[in-house]
């Protein structure tokens, strides 16, 4: 398997200090990956939430750090008859050495899993198109790579379509329409989350879950929820988009929450942000919400509906009902 360090390698006189530009550069780079490359560069944004996004269109699996692309790599995804499901998953299990109880013992090394049933992330052969029976394959150096940088309960979206994440800013608490004196308890909270989560070999991941269809809001701590209630939404009778944010930061001096937002599936997403705005969750989820927020929580909305058919007992998926 082969790397390409030639963006921004020794001696590249190429320069650029703005991160959407920055990004822009990567994505289009990433394009020009062949079958087996992958590209990694940690040091474009060393910190912040990660969010892993599978296009099955273009095979190609994307790391974004705190919004901003620090790696790419070409993939294989499911064959005919064993396609890849797509929407939004959680990293229930990691083993660097995992075999497959269902095919043979096949060794699966690197393994990320994003279901129960068998579908992961890791290292395989990749013969230039989908072949695998349902998981991502990646090259084996990228696989080792990427799970240096997981962890359980991190979000991973695998689309139909070309995605990536955008930058999306909401004043005050998400899902609640919050006077700005009221963002000093979130930003607390935020900053209390991230203290603990740098002393913890495992902290709480958590993911909000909205179905329009319901008309019902989840809170999941990992794999279990802890919250539930109704909420109301403006702008009549539109679905909510296939979507997902994951929050990123905050600014205290403007009252804001930072999230990267993207669409999944085959959905209008034409502007996130205004999506986010149009949901009213009840005081108690708003209340599950604020003391749990960290960085690289989530917040997932769907048109579908976000019931046990969506997910098992031990599962956390939202997915577009073909799987």
């Amino acid at each position: 398997m082969r790397r390409r360090d030639l963006l921004l390698g020794a001696g590249s006189a190429i320069v650029l200090n703005d991160g959407a530009a920055l990004a822009q550069r990567v994505n289009k780079y990433a394009e020009q990956l062949q079958n087996g490359e992958f590209n990694w560069f940690p040091e474009r944004q060393p910190a912040g939430p990660i969010l892993i996004i599978v296009s099955i269109p273009d095979q190609k699996v994307h790391v974004y750090r705190n919004g901003i692309s620090i790696a790419a790599s070409t993939c294989s995804t499911g064959k005919p008859g064993h396609r890849t499901p797509t929407g939004v998953f959680k990293i229930l299990q990691k083993d660097k050495h995992h075999r497959s109880s269902t095919y043979s013992n096949a060794p699966m090394p690197n393994m990320n899993r994003l279901t129960w049933s068998g579908i992961a992330l890791h290292a395989g052969n990749l013969p230039g198109y989908p072949a695998s029976h349902g998981c991502v394959r990646l090259p084996m150096q990228f696989s080792e790579l990427l799970f240096t940088v997981t962890k359980l309960g991190m979000t991973v979206v695998i689309a139909d379509e070309h995605s990536q994440p955008s930058s999306v800013v909401h004043p005050g608490l998400v899902l609640g329409d919050y006077a700005r004196n009221e963002f000093a308890a979130v930003d607390v909270s935020l900053k209390k989350a991230q203290y603990s989560e740098g002393r913890a070999k495992h902290a709480p991941q958590t993911s909000v879950v909205a179905s329009s269809a319901g008309r019902r809001i989840t809170v999941f701590e990992d794999d279990v929820a802890v919250a539930e209630g109704g909420f109301t939404l403006a702008g009549g009778k539109r679905p909510l988009p296939e979507s997902v944010h994951t929050l990123v930061g905050s600014d205290p001096a403007k009252g804001d929450l930072k999230w990267s937002s993207m669409g999944y599936g085959k959905s209008d997403r034409d502007d996130l942000n205004r999506e986010i705005r149009r949901i009213q969750a009840e005081p108690a989820v708003r209340e599950a919400m604020r003391r749990r927020m960290h960085n690289g929580m989530t917040l997932v909305t769907t048109s579908g509906s976000a019931t046990t058919a969506t997910r098992t007992s031990r599962d956390f998926v939202v997915i577009d009902g073909i799987y």
